[in-house]
């Protein structure tokens, strides 16, 4: 039994969780493929796999945490309706889950979410509420709300459940690809890779986890660099799910500190290069938070020669004026 201590104080066994999570999400989730990828492999002179979240329900790896979260509460509590702060990827699982399972929900979004996001969870006839317009501003609002009404706040991604239910990508690749020798993850917030590195280096410690994030907004890098949560300014980058703050005293940071061996950070230029890539070898259009793992694999194949790569291939949602703004 692999346990170990979150940032404020909670114990964490990633393999008894991940199982668990595994046992609620399965009829809910896709075990989405693993792909070899001739022309990455030949380029990094390797075995490169891309494990494909981008074609996971809604678009994305969200559902399998949102999913594992509601599906942990107890009856009254989701009688009671839930909420959570989103206008991306995890927002749209959120819509997804409590239109499936009835439940009332309420997404709260910044000011500024786009239209075509704003447009795209009205369409699941979810329950919409705006404030501020930052990421890290909203989520704190609507943390308050869910307090003040005795509401469960299902969280992008600092809670165990939620990094329980991404865990069970972990649990999938080592079903597909019996060794793994590295890893590529995307991050933002953190929750994706702390479920992944978390249950994957307590079944193998030698399976080596990065880290991809752009340059413009790498908060959890510089995070880790000082040992804190730091609250910097992002650019705008096309990788827009991973782009934002890091909430306050977030457990994913504990667990990046333990688990990720390195990061590997990218500029905008090689984002969309990747963008296109994926277009133009696997006919797959990915997102910028997607294509951060390949970008960050090109810049760094000499690394990986001989070894059994995985990049994570983490969600699809593009809009049409980025692809135009991409391919023109």
């Amino acid at each position: 039994m692999v346990v170990r201590q979150t940032s404020n104080g909670e114990a964490m066994d990633f393999i008894k969780e991940a199982k668990e999570a595994e046992r609620r999400v399965r009829s809910y989730v896709r075990k989405t493929p693993l792909e070899y990828s001739p022309f990455l492999s030949k380029e990094g002179k390797n075995k490169t796999y891309l494990k494909l979240e981008n074609l996971q329900l809604t678009g994305s790896f969200k559902i399998r945490g949102a999913i594992n979260k509601i599906l942990s509460l107890t009856i009254e509590d989701r009688e009671k309706g839930v909420i959570t702060s989103s206008s991306g990827n995890h927002g749209e699982a959120f819509a997804y889950i409590t239109d499936k399972l009835d439940i009332d929900g309420t997404i709260y979004l910044p000011k500024n979410a786009s239209k075509a996001k704003i447009t795209s969870l009205r369409n699941y006839g979810a329950n919409l509420e705006f404030y501020g317009y930052d990421c890290v501003q909203t989520e704190t609002h609507a943390r308050d709300i869910s307090l003040k009404q005795g509401l469960t706040f299902v969280s992008p991604y600092n809670d165990p459940k939620i990094i329980a239910g991404q865990a069970t990508i972990g649990i999938e690749l080592l079903e597909q690809l019996k060794d793994i020798d590295v890893i590529l993850v995307p991050v933002g917030g953190g929750g994706l890779i702390s479920g992944i590195a978390g249950y994957l280096k307590s079944v193998n410690k030698n399976i080596e986890v990065i880290g991809c994030q752009p340059i413009n907004s790498a908060i959890m890098y510089e995070s880790i660099k000082q040992g804190k949560i730091v609250t910097i300014d992002s650019l705008d980058t096309i990788s827009d799910g991973t782009a934002g703050g890091i909430e306050e005293n977030s457990i994913t940071l504990n667990f990046c500190q333990k688990y990720v061996d390195d990061f590997i950070l990218v500029s905008e230029l090689e984002i969309k290069d990747s963008i296109r890539l994926m277009l133009q070898y696997h006919h797959m259009l990915i997102e910028g938070a997607a294509a951060l793992t390949v970008s960050s694999y090109l810049k760094n194949k000499s690394k990986f020669e001989n070894k059994n790569v995985v990049l994570v291939i983490s969600g699809a949602k593009i809009s049409l004026e980025k692809l135009k703004e991409i391919l023109c």
